[in-house]
């Protein structure tokens, strides 16, 4: 058998989106490390920076860029920086969303012009955008890149709105720079995630109550965790995914296959919110 424990050795790469301990891309900055990556990091902002900075001295990382994705000139000079200093890469991470949290509440159809707009440019385009820079690096050696992506980008769920519709556009985004950039060796997925408590997350309303329901109705029984995704993560970036490129992985302990929940379980849930659809007696 193959020995994995060291499967990124001599593997560089770029993690965007790294916001705190918590985040998605740490969970999986810090599983490609231990199996020997090399690991630089973007961030926007000096508070970014400052609960980067410890993270980043846990795996050993010394490269640390600003890097706006809505700001092409900061872009460009994050991508050059790390030419510079390692002169390609293998692998890129793009963990970066954002959408108006007060637009989250209520109904998609009120959503506002200039947030859809905001909400696309940060949330879609900017995988596009890094992916662009990122292809320049990886010339002359098998690269992949992930992004993360939700279930709301295939079906409707609540507080979620226009990210459901950026994440939806992200989706085909990962099916055309897949088809792209296929000829250069390069491959691109994402993972979709089940919910978790990261800084995102807490920005979609009635997060206590999707846990409890997604951990109830999911096959595994439970909630997903940081070591998950850095698992999955450290299979779409390896030589253990050599064939696969434009897929969504799903990482949501399988909440995804599920349709309606079984009747037992409707009627726990029915019984705890205090309602019944048995109707009356008599």
């Amino acid at each position: 058998m193959t020995d994995t424990t060291k499967i990124m050795s001599g593997k560089r790469g770029l993690v965007m989106g790294v916001a705190n301990d918590h985040s998605i891309a740490w969970g999986i900055a810090r599983t490609l490390a231990a199996h020997g990556a090399e690991v630089a990091f973007t961030y926007q902002g000096e508070a970014q920076l400052k609960r980067l900075k410890p993270l980043a001295a846990e795996i050993g990382a010394t490269i640390m860029l600003p890097a706006d994705v809505e700001d092409d000139a900061q872009l460009d000079a994050a991508f050059a920086a790390i030419k510079e200093q390692w002169g390609g890469i293998d692998f890129l991470v793009h963990a970066i969303a954002f959408s108006d949290k007060n637009e989250l509440k209520g109904r998609y159809v009120d959503t506002s012009r200039a947030n859809f707009a905001k909400t696309l440019s940060i949330s879609c385009y900017s995988f596009t955008a890094v992916a662009q820079r990122a292809a320049r690096l990886m010339v002359g050696r098998p690269g992949a890149m992930l992004t993360l992506s939700y279930l709301g980008a295939q079906q409707v769920m609540p507080s979620y709105n226009v990210m459901g519709v950026a994440k939806a556009a992200l989706e085909a985004s990962v099916k055309y720079l897949a088809a792209d950039l296929g000829q250069d060796g390069i491959r691109v997925n994402a993972i979709s995630a089940g919910p978790m408590r990261t800084l995102a997350g807490s920005a979609v309303g009635g997060g206590r109550t999707m846990f409890k329901w997604i951990k109830g109705l999911a096959p595994l029984k439970k909630t997903i965790e940081l070591d998950h995704l850095g698992g999955a993560a450290l299979y779409l970036l390896s030589g253990l995914s050599a064939g696969v490129t434009g897929e969504v992985h799903y990482v949501d302990a399988g909440y995804n296959v599920m349709g309606v929940p079984p009747a037992a379980y409707l009627e726990q849930w029915a019984a705890e919110e205090g309602k019944s659809d048995e109707g009356p007696e008599g």
